[in-house]
């Protein structure tokens, strides 16, 4: 799934309109009208008072459709019109006259606190403030009237974006948003919905299908697209029946030092659980007996050195290399780093200390591989890139990084993000249970495991992270979040790839 601009968005819709040749009401009336099936479908008639919060904009318009086909459907409908300006969109005009048409009791127009209205409990909100045209944070009573909203405990309905949240800007006033605990948003998720700083508004959110114009949106560069199953399985690269393990690659991964092996362990598990043919770890010689006994099924090749990696020389033709998990950053190891980044010909993911080392001595900056995979964490990142003063100026960074040495980053998070240039690619996999020490290792090793196989290293990044946290939910579902370790990611990469192809449970016909 794409995620588009608001222009994009606006741009679709005037296309939609003059294509299938409606107007702006018409297709506002459609919108609304998907709104009503949604809420319809759900309260069958309940007489349960809903209200409905309306700006004096298009949104403001979508919740005066809805509001006037639940009066139409026999719902106990109050609504309320926050009166800030004389200025009024022609669609929202449209339909406040449409509904005033259907019922005696016409909206109340809000000019203050005085007109702030009590709810129950057992009440629904529909929050139909603001839209994606928003630009600047609500203010004086209208903020009031948020804060209000998000006092009441009723279930809130949030329609294309909940009041005050940009779609695609950072947040000025983090108190002047709804909490909504569910967003109906037209066609696409906004951007806003999967950052770490806008992301906690939109708890719950469904994208519903409002006509807009295919060919229009399918020619269109997105801000994003999402990653989920449908575009897993296409990613997936099916086995021949008369494969080999030559056939899958030879991994080399370098890691580990003293206290710090299981670094080693869970990324060399990882990559062997991705699909590797063969993997090698390297690690400091007193290694050799922990790796050995964790993961037989791998080689092993030591460093003369007791404790941590001085050197990083190997006598075969690695198809990928994964470098970073808890080698330190001692002048050796950022030595041999230096010299591994200098002859390197396979496809390469760096992590952890190796990034540490890269942005203490700048210059290793200037050796990183084309298309090289990052895979930092929020630390790490703020290192190589510097500090960011909100999630779009992170993304920024990322790109600008990420353009000019010509590599693919991967911002781990509750929606971790893929960045190459331009391109941003957004995981939907993963659960609080995967922020645990290791998990990173893991993914590193998932990642090593797919390039082997010969995984172009962008897809490689794309589908690693996908699987990964897909494996994450799969172990969460067993222990739950708090119990979950980085092994039991490693554990459940099997079911990952399993689940990629099983069929979704058909729900059950109604009365069963």
């Amino acid at each position: 799934m794409k995620i588009y601009s608001s222009k994009q968005l606006y741009e679709a819709d005037e296309v939609t309109c003059s294509n299938q040749n409606i107007t702006s009401v018409d297709l506002m009336e459609r919108a609304g009208g998907q709104i009503f099936n949604w809420l319809h479908q759900r309260m069958q008639g309940a007489q349960v008072p809903v209200h409905i919060f309306c700006g004096i904009g298009n949104n403001g318009g979508d919740g005066l459709v809805l509001g006037r086909l639940l009066i139409e459907s026999g719902y106990n409908v109050h609504c309320y019109i926050a009166n800030f300006t004389d200025k009024r969109s022609p669609c929202f005009l449209t339909n406040y006259s449409r509904y005033k048409d259907v019922t005696k009791n016409w909206p109340t127009l809000m000019k203050g606190a005085e007109d702030f209205p009590e709810i129950a409990l057992e009440d629904i909100i529909i929050d139909a403030l603001f839209g994606i045209g928003l630009n600047r944070p609500p203010e004086g009573w209208v903020k009031d009237l948020i804060l209000h909203i998000n006092a009441q405990r009723a279930f809130k309905l949030s329609i294309d974006i909940p009041s005050g949240l940009l779609a695609e800007q950072p947040v000025e006033d983090f108190d002047a948003i709804v909490k909504a605990n569910h967003t109906l948003t037209f066609q696409a998720p906004k951007l806003s919905f999967f950052l770490p700083e806008t992301g906690p508004f939109v708890t719950f959110y469904e994208a519903i299908d409002i006509g807009l114009d295919r060919n229009y949106l399918e020619s269109q560069d997105p801000l994003a697209q999402l990653i989920a199953k449908p575009q897993a399985q296409r990613f997936y690269k099916q086995r021949n029946k008369y494969a080999h393990k030559g056939n899958f690659g030879h991994s080399l991964i370098v890691a580990g030092s003293h206290g710090m092996m299981g670094a080693s362990v869970l990324a060399t598990k990882a990559t062997m659980r991705t699909g590797a043919g063969k993997v090698t770890a390297m690690v400091p010689k007193s290694g050799y007996t922990i790796l050995q006994s964790t993961v037989p099924e791998a080689m092993v090749k030591t460093d003369k050195n007791d404790d941590f990696i001085t050197s990083i020389n190997f006598d075969f033709e690695p198809d990928a290399i994964a470098v970073g998990m808890g080698i330190g950053k001692r002048k050796e190891t950022a030595t041999a780093l230096r010299a591994l980044l200098k002859k390197v010909l396979c496809p390469i993911v760096i992590d952890a200390d190796a990034l540490n080392c890269i942005s203490e001595t700048k210059m290793l900056i200037k050796l990183l591989p084309e298309n090289a995979i990052l895979t930092p964490h929020p630390g790490e990142l703020a290192r190589l890139i510097g500090e960011w003063t909100d999630d779009y100026d992170k993304i920024k960074k990322c790109q600008e990084f990420s353009a000019t040495y010509k590599v693919i980053i991967i911002i781990k998070g509750a929606n971790t993000i893929t960045v190459m240039g331009n391109e941003l690619y957004i995981n939907t996999t993963g659960n609080p249970g995967m922020a645990t020490a290791g998990s990173g290792d893991v993914l590193s090793g998932c990642l090593a495991g797919l390039l082997a196989q010969g995984y172009d290293p962008l897809l490689a990044s794309v589908f690693g992270v996908y699987l990964h946290g897909s494996a994450g939910n799969m172990a969460s579902q067993t222990i739950g979040f708090e119990a979950m370790m980085a092994s039991d990611i490693v554990d459940c990469l099997g079911d990952a790839f399993l689940e990629l192809f099983r069929q979704d449970e058909e729900p059950a016909p109604a009365g069963q």
